[in-house]
């Protein structure tokens, strides 16, 4: 349990590659003294579900298929565990099965209700279904449960997302600061924050955060996200995630 925390307190710090990497590394030495371990399998699912989802490498799909593996073989020890199914109903979300993943996450929620990013995913999944238009409430939801969340900064990126994708910049520079403030080791908020400022006209300020985003993530490019971003079919999204690369390419993200 002891490694148990020390992981989770580095993967509480941030989503970087060090962070991850660093929280992989006490899941496993925890794994490698109890593999039956659930809390620790379920570390090690966040671990890769924040390395798919968070574009912190070039492999996300190989990454997410991995979590759910993990996912799939902790529930099969302790199929109540709310925690593991909110965390496979992300994995399918961003698998381009958004309906399966909020399912996931409403058993998540009957198993525990003031699981606060249970509903934050569900938010998430609307944008995917075209749906952006939905995602606030969710969370705002997750916000009211648990205001001082260590997830509240993803949650808070999700909501500029959206934003970026109904075209509301401004509302999304916002949100996206919002992130980026409450916990600044999250390249991908950064990144993002950058696109919405390029969209807004403000190229200058937009420079400064790719580099606070580069220096994060120093690998990161425009066709990672495209080759390894969330999956979805949904032709609205389809249509406004293009605004999001613009964005980033206004801003001077690397093309890759």
């Amino acid at each position: 349990m002891d490694l148990y925390f020390q992981g989770m307190a580095w993967f509480n710090k941030g989503h970087t590659p060090e962070y991850v990497a660093q929280a992989r590394g006490f899941f496993e030495r925890a794994l490698a003294l109890d593999p039956k371990d659930i809390e620790a399998l379920v570390g090690t699912a966040l671990v890769d579900v924040a390395t798919g989802g968070s574009l912190l490498a070039d492999d996300g799909p190989a990454r997410l298929s991995m979590a759910e593996t993990t996912l799939m073989k902790a529930l099969s020890m302790a199929p109540c565990h709310a925690r593991a199914h909110g965390a496979l109903g992300m994995v399918k979300i961003l698998t381009n099965r958004a309906v399966q993943g909020m399912a996931e996450c409403e058993q998540a929620l009957a198993l525990n209700r003031n699981l606060a990013n249970a509903h934050a995913s569900i938010g998430v999944a609307k944008y995917f279904m075209g749906r952006a238009v939905e995602t606030e409430a969710h969370v705002q939801e997750a916000l009211r449960l648990s205001p001082r969340d260590t997830y509240a900064f993803r949650w808070m990126m999700f909501v500029g997302i959206a934003k970026l994708l109904l075209s509301a910049d401004a509302e999304a520079v916002v949100w996206l600061r919002r992130s980026v403030e409450t916990n600044r080791n999250h390249p991908l908020a950064h990144f993002t924050l950058a696109a919405a400022l390029a969209l807004l006209g403000q190229p200058d300020q937009a420079r400064v955060v790719v580099q606070e985003g580069l220096a994060l993530d120093p690998a990161f490019t425009i066709r990672r996200l495209r080759l390894n971003g969330p999956m979805s079919d949904n032709p609205t999204f389809l249509a406004k995630r293009n605004r999001i690369y613009e964005g980033m390419r206004m801003a001077g993200v690397p093309e890759g």
